[in-house]
């Protein structure tokens, strides 16, 4: 399948690493933590995490407030215009209305609806009532690349179609504290935000086209990194290891790939992550990655997304293969390669 088009979308507030620390304390919300916690996110957030700013859909003064059923309220509420507004940007890109969307593929984790997501774009936006809505949930940060598989095989069945997928992840609607280092470290690097991209079966020109999915699931991994509910609550549960279980899961899939490529476009994860990355596959240097993680935080599924637009904003004229990886919850790990033209 051939990507048409691919923009992001964010919240209007930005806050620093910095003023999320004075958020906290100003709110008052780490009273309940040990001296020990409260040292934990001061020296992640006053440090250098490879995190400068996040955007949040929840101002810190409502968020440290909400109970579990008003994070989920909160996430209803945010989720949807911030999918629809980067849904927005890629049609009018692509010189293409709502009406002429045949699919809506949307993946998240950091909320729950039913109907899902999809539902509400689809009605925010004006797509047509027939067309194919799929929500994705479950999949946690690895989210983006399934889903991407998912519309190629609709494609696959529908060739003329034009199929829209949105990665959209509120993660502040998943805020939750407590002494776990992993929990600390979790809520000083996510970020929300939305990527949106649209795809058809045939190249219209030159583009981009995305083959050669793959994914790995390792379930003896799964308690390392997953969502646990926590009194209602999202509680990221967060192992020291994921970075090595990362690495070593990308490695056996980057083993399986038909061409070397040019970059790598990689899931952002954390620095920690980023550097085992690097360090497994060193003749790559993730450098769109860590841009996005120093600009945005870890937005959890819409990350290598992000990663892959600033790629290819910058129209390197040698850019001819591009490999995408995106990992988390399961512990799963997912890839796919893009090419361009005949590579």
């Amino acid at each position: 399948m051939y990507l048409q088009s691919l923009f992001s979308a964010f919240p209007e507030a930005r806050f620093t690493q910095l003023e999320s620390w004075e958020a906290l304390v100003a709110e008052n919300a780490m009273d309940h933590l040990s001296r020990r916690g409260r040292k934990i996110m001061e020296t992640v957030l006053k440090g250098d995490s490879g995190v400068d700013t996040r955007h949040f859909a929840i101002q810190p003064r409502e968020l440290f407030r909400l109970d579990a059923e008003g994070l989920n309220h909160a996430f209803e509420r945010e989720a949807p215009p911030l999918a629809t507004a980067a849904l927005e940007k890629a049609c009018r890109t692509a010189a293409v209305q709502p009406q002429d969307i045949d699919a809506l593929f949307i993946c998240t984790c950091s909320g729950y609806l039913c109907p899902g997501v999809s539902s509400y774009v689809a009605e925010r936006f004006g797509i047509r009532s027939d067309a194919y809505l799929n929500d994705v949930t479950g999949l946690g940060c690895g989210a983006a690349l399934p889903t991407l598989h998912a519309a190629q095989c609709f494609l696959t069945a529908n060739p003329d179609a034009l199929v829209a997928v949105v990665a959209v992840e509120v993660c502040s609607a998943a805020f939750y504290l407590d002494d776990d280092a992993g929990v600390l470290v979790s809520a000083c690097l996510f970020g929300d935000g939305a990527s949106a991209s649209l795809w058809r079966q045939a190249p219209r020109g030159t583009q981009w086209q995305a083959k050669n999915f793959r994914s790995l699931h390792i379930p003896a991994e799964r308690e390392k990194i997953r969502f646990v509910n926590a009194g209602g609550k999202l509680r990221n549960q967060l192992a020291r290891e994921v970075p090595q279980v990362a690495a070593q899961a990308v490695d056996q899939l980057f083993a399986r790939r038909s061409v070397d490529p040019d970059q790598i476009i990689a899931h952002t994860g954390g620095k920690d992550v980023i550097d085992a990355l690097e360090a497994t596959l060193p003749a790559y240097k993730l450098e769109e990655t860590r841009r996005a993680l120093r600009a945005y935080g870890n937005l959890s599924s819409p990350s290598v997304l992000l990663a892959l637009e600033d790629r290819l904003n910058q129209a390197n004229p040698n850019d001819r293969r591009l490999w995408l990886t995106s990992f988390g919850a399961g512990f799963a790990a997912h890839s796919c390669e893009l090419s361009l033209g005949d590579a």
